[in-house]
This record gives C-alpha cells, sequence and structure tokens, in this order.
C-alpha cells in the first residue's frame, strides 16, 4: 500500500501534467505570456494565503527567507516564461520531458555549490537524460521549420536549467533554516511582478481578456497544487524519492497528448520517455 508521501508526490505528478497541456493550448496563439504569468502568480498566491490562513500560518519572515525565496521566485518565473516560449513550436513530448529533466542541471549544480556526491550512478544518469533528449529531437524533413523551431528547442533547455537552479536556490535556503511556507508565498508573488514586468516591457500589451482570465485561472488552481502537494510530499518523506517521482509528470502529458490527438506516439518517443524515466530514479540515488 502507497504511504502518504508517495500518493502526495504523485497527485504533484499528476497535477503538473495536466498543467503542462494547458501550458501548450495557451501557447498554440498569439498571447501574452506575461499577462499569463501575471495572472497564475495571483491566483497562485491568493490560494497560498488563504490556506495560511486555514493552517494559521504567521506571516513573518527572516532575511535568509526574503532573499532566497525572491531568488528562487526570479529563476521559476524565468524558467515558466520561457517554457511557454518553447510551447509555441515544439511539441509537448518534447517540452515536458526536457523540463522536467531539470534534476540533471540539479545534480551537477548541488555538486558545485552544495558540494554533493557526483557517482558514477549518477554520471549514468545524467548520460541517460542526455539520450533522451537526443531521442526526441529530430530535425524535420523542412530544413526552414528545422530552422525555426531550434531556438524554441535551446529556450526549453535553458527553462529546464532555470528551473534547476530555482530548485537548488530553494534547497540552499532551506538549509539555512529558510522557512518553506513563506518561501512559497515569495515565489508565488515573483510570478505576478515577473509576469507583469514581462508583459509591460517585453511585450508591451498589459491587459486582460476572457482567455487569458480562464488559462490563468486554471493554471494559477493547477501551480498552487502542484507546489502544495509536493512541499506534503517532502514533508512527509524523502526528497530523494518524492522529488522524483513529482518530476515523472512529463509521462501524463505525453498521455494526455496523444489522447486528445495533439501529437502521435512513436516509438522514438517511447525510447526517450523510457530514457529520462531512467535518468530520474538514478539522479534520485543516494
Amino acid at each position: 500500500m502507497l504511504n502518504s508521501s508517495v500518493i502526495f508526490a504523485l497527485l504533484s505528478l499528476f497535477f503538473a501534467g495536466v498543467n503542462d497541456i494547458v501550458f501548450k493550448k495557451y501557447s498554440t496563439k498569439d498571447r501574452s505570456r506575461g499577462m499569463y504569468v501575471f495572472g497564475i502568480g495571483i491566483i497562485w498566491s491568493f490560494l497560498q494565503v488563504i490556506t495560511f490562513i486555514l493552517k494559521d500560518v504567521p506571516f513573518s519572515y527572516n532575511s535568509i527567507t526574503l532573499i532566497y525565496g525572491l531568488v528562487a521566485g526570479l529563476f521559476l518565473t524565468l524558467s515558466n516564461i520561457l517554457f511557454l516560449h518553447s510551447l509555441t513550436h515544439i511539441d509537448i513530448s518534447l517540452g515536458s520531458t526536457i523540463y522536467r529533466l531539470n534534476t540533471i542541471g540539479v545534480v551537477i549544480l548541488s555538486y558545485f555549490v552544495l558540494h554533493e556526491a557526483f557517482g558514477p550512478i549518477k554520471f549514468i544518469g545524467v548520460t541517460c537524460g542526455i539520450i533522451a533528449v537526443l531521442f526526441l529531437y529530430q530535425k524535420q524533413d523542412s530544413t526552414h521549420h528545422a530552422y525555426n523551431s531550434l531556438p524554441f528547442f535551446w529556450a526549453v533547455i535553458v527553462a529546464s536549467l532555470f528551473r534547476a537552479t530555482y530548485g537548488v536556490v530553494t534547497k540552499a535556503g532551506i538549509l539555512l533554516k529558510a522557512d518553506p511556507e513563506i518561501m512559497l508565498l515569495l515565489i508565488s508573488s515573483s510570478w505576478i511582478v515577473g509576469g507583469a514586468c514581462y508583459a509591460k516591457f517585453r511585450e508591451k500589451r498589459f491587459r486582460f481578456t476572457r482567455k487569458k482570465i480562464f488559462y490563468s485561472t486554471l493554471s494559477g488552481g493547477l501551480v498552487f497544487l502542484i507546489a502544495n502537494f509536493l512541499m506534503l510530499a517532502i514533508n512527509h518523506g524523502q526528497a530523494s524519492v518524492v522529488i522524483p517521482i513529482a518530476n515523472m509528470s512529463f509521462v501524463i502529458a505525453l498521455f494526455i497528448s496523444v489522447t486528445m490527438k495533439m501529437e502521435h506516439l512513436t516509438t522514438r518517443k517511447c525510447c526517450a520517455i523510457g530514457s529520462a524515466a531512467v535518468s530520474i530514479i538514478l539522479l534520485s540515488q543516494v
């Protein structure tokens, strides 16, 4: 029988996979990414505040919590904006899998920044992750199409690296006794500021539409569930077990995508998913 930490991790996995599909649906049309992130941040922050009130969590913080929470929020905001941009021209199976392979970046950055061990098992895990990316990326028949999609392919890799940096910064903050609950609120608030700035100064279109409100509300609720179920999983179990489980959400994204006929399932994609799964499992080994 599954213990509570695994159940929480599976719930985080499921909602993350669903949210990747919502991200893809939003990105199929020319809509403001900044306004989308801004709206998600508002909904997430609102739900986070309600949760704090219900749990009677005190709104107090120290300088460590503030600094690490805001820096983590910055990297997570940037990673999601880049992820949204990449989904404009690439399949959800490619985007979601590479984005969730941020575990590779976490392991490498943790070795240099947090001085964690990097043995042969983790080296094999990194290699499997690279193989998964190579399986997924294949040049299109049209040279022009391949050229146009290449920047978006690299964009999702950078997004994954930013997501990994977010993970390492969060971990470093918690090791320095930062409050994880308050960090969540600071991170969600960063989406509001980051999304608004991106929409206003980069995209130069700061306005809401019904579609943006709908997608922002939907994703805001999903992101809230993803983050809080993962936090519950970490609090009830070992991070080295529950985080890799949650990062398997690309399997859910691919399943939904194929079911909705957004893309076709191929042998190449199956090999990539399998290689990515092996990579995450190996990288989670202590």
